[in-house]
């Protein structure tokens, strides 16, 4: 019987397409030699989508659903009550039915209550921190208010050290909620000087754990979450100058030596060979706090329409599996690596099971898998991808675009710049806008060609092919309609949220 393979996914956060050099050929100025060798060992992705939002993006890996059914596109403020759902189960739920080992490592960012932390959804230990940095320096801005009850209150947990136990801990924090079956330790704030070393911090455990996997001979799912590259940037001083250019550059090339540790252990342990790895990031980048972000050379960024926040790199290596130096021009997700990496493992009929009712590591489920296997295709065994349809979901929960083969139909558009993209609401379009994203996957054409809209017009019967789509997907959520309504900032909905008390967990 074959050896179940181990998985290592490796993310950054908020990474750039453009800024890999093996995309770029180094042409923003410096070089990542070990991402990029992920790549040339095995194969990148052309057409890879991930979502609009870190918690998004995160939620649809682990999840293997689209962020509508979680309700995960957005967690909200420090200590909401949205986040990750014991009914949702987790890759590593799945994998732990196949005798793996589990480890988390690094950017959480799926809710920060007890109840949301990994290692009660299939993780036996999770080391890191839960929301993105600019949140957890905001006790050290100038006019944060100095009563300690405040932050009490509203401040954001820190960086936090879990395992799962079999032993069910009924202490109650009043903001955290219910321990359960898993240890819980803060190991102190995620501030500004601690977030220039956390990756050392977040590396060196990681490593750790791989080790103790490998001399145990037990297959592992790790997946690691450099908190790099998220405004803001904070660089060591003895990290300063490492890329020849600016300080977010160097903090780049500091990832990128990062993820060439974790794959030197492989090769340290002997175990390169049956070991399944991934480099990606959450989602595209955050432009609007340029100089301090990541570049691409698709439209706009996050947490809009357009295919900068969704089109991210996505490298896969597997040995003797897939083919060195493979490219791959077919449309992917995130949300097809719960299906595809179970595949890998050696349980093909995951999402049939699940849309039945099963039983993973010990709790029943019954939920609908978005993702498709792309094993076959990752190997070379399958000319083409079995994905043919994304939905670009936003941040409130709304169906934003879609893309169908070679055509994408923008339903809402995000026309605000800048800061502004967070604040101002999306453009509901009475006619969709239709893009051939084969021909203009820059999307520039409606603002750039004299002869678009003749274009667009002569287009308009390709929309039929989004009639059908849209309504198969409508009725899959007859049965497994969306989970929990999405975060938000709006100030009625936050209220609201506010005088709702969490509900009781058993």
């Amino acid at each position: 019987m074959a050896k179940k393979p181990n998985i290592l996914i490796l993310w950054g956060d908020d990474i750039g397409f453009w800024n890999i050099s093996h995309n770029s050929r180094g042409a923003m100025g410096y070089r990542t030699p070990n991402i990029d060798r992920i790549a040339e060992e095995g194969a990148m992705c052309t057409d890879y989508y991930a979502q609009q939002s870190c918690t998004a993006g995160r939620a649809s890996f682990i999840c293997g659903q689209n962020p509508i059914r979680t309700g995960l596109t957005k967690v909200g403020m420090p200590g909401a009550t949205v986040g990750l759902q014991k009914e949702d189960p987790t890759i590593a739920e799945a994998l732990k039915e196949l005798g793996y080992a589990t480890g988390q490592f690094g950017k959480n960012h799926l809710g920060d209550r007890n109840e949301y932390l990994p290692t009660v959804h299939g993780f036996d230990v999770f080391f890191g921190n839960l929301y993105h940095l600019n949140a957890e320096e905001e006790p050290e801005l100038p006019d944060y208010p100095k009563d300690p009850k405040f932050k009490e209150k509203f401040g954001p947990r820190g960086v936090l050290d879990c395992k799962a136990t079999d032993k069910d801990d009924p202490t109650t924090d009043p903001r955290w909620g219910r321990v359960g079956k898993q240890t819980v330790k803060d190991t102190g704030p995620l501030t500004k000087k601690r977030m220039e070393t956390v990756d050392e911090e977040i590396t060196a455990r990681a490593l750790a754990w791989m080790e103790e996997q490998a001399k145990a001979d037990q297959p592992f799912f790790l997946w690691y979450n450099s908190t790099a590259m998220h405004f803001r940037t904070h660089v060591a001083e003895k990290n300063l100058g490492k890329s020849g250019q600016d300080p977010y550059s160097d903090r780049m090339v500091v990832h990128d030596e990062q993820i060439g540790m974790m794959l030197d252990k492989l090769d340290e342990l002997g175990i390169a060979d049956n070991t399944i790895v991934m480099y990606s990031t959450d989602n595209g980048p955050e432009n609007d706090t340029w100089p301090d972000a990541a570049n691409t050379p698709y439209r706009m960024q996050k947490d809009t329409n357009w295919e900068g926040g969704w089109r991210v790199a996505a490298h896969f290596r597997w040995p003797g599996k897939i083919k060195p130096g493979t490219v791959l021009n077919g449309i992917m997700s995130h949300i097809d690596m719960f299906p595809t990496l179970l595949a890998a493992a050696g349980d093909e009929t995951v999402a049939d099971r699940l849309l039945k009712g099963a039983t993973l590591d010990g709790k029943p489920f019954k939920v609908h898998l978005d993702g498709f296997n792309q094993l076959p295709y990752l190997t070379g065994q399958a000319k083409e991808s079995p994905r043919h349809v994304i939905f670009y979901i936003s941040d409130d929960g709304d169906v934003m675009a879609l893309r169908v083969d070679d055509y994408k139909f923008n339903l809402a558009v995000q026309r605000a710049h800048q800061l502004q993209v967070w604040a101002e609401p999306f453009v509901k379009l009475r006619v969709p806008h239709i893009v051939n994203i084969r021909r203009d996957p820059f999307e520039r054409a409606d603002y750039n060609s004299n002869t678009y809209f003749d274009w667009m017009v002569d287009h308009i019967p390709q929309m039929y092919l989004m009639q059908d789509v849209v309504a198969q997907e409508i009725q899959s959520y007859v049965q497994f309609p969306p989970r929990q309504k999405a975060a938000s900032f709006n100030l009625d909905d936050v209220m609201a949220q506010l005088a709702t008390p969490a509900p009781a967990k058993a």
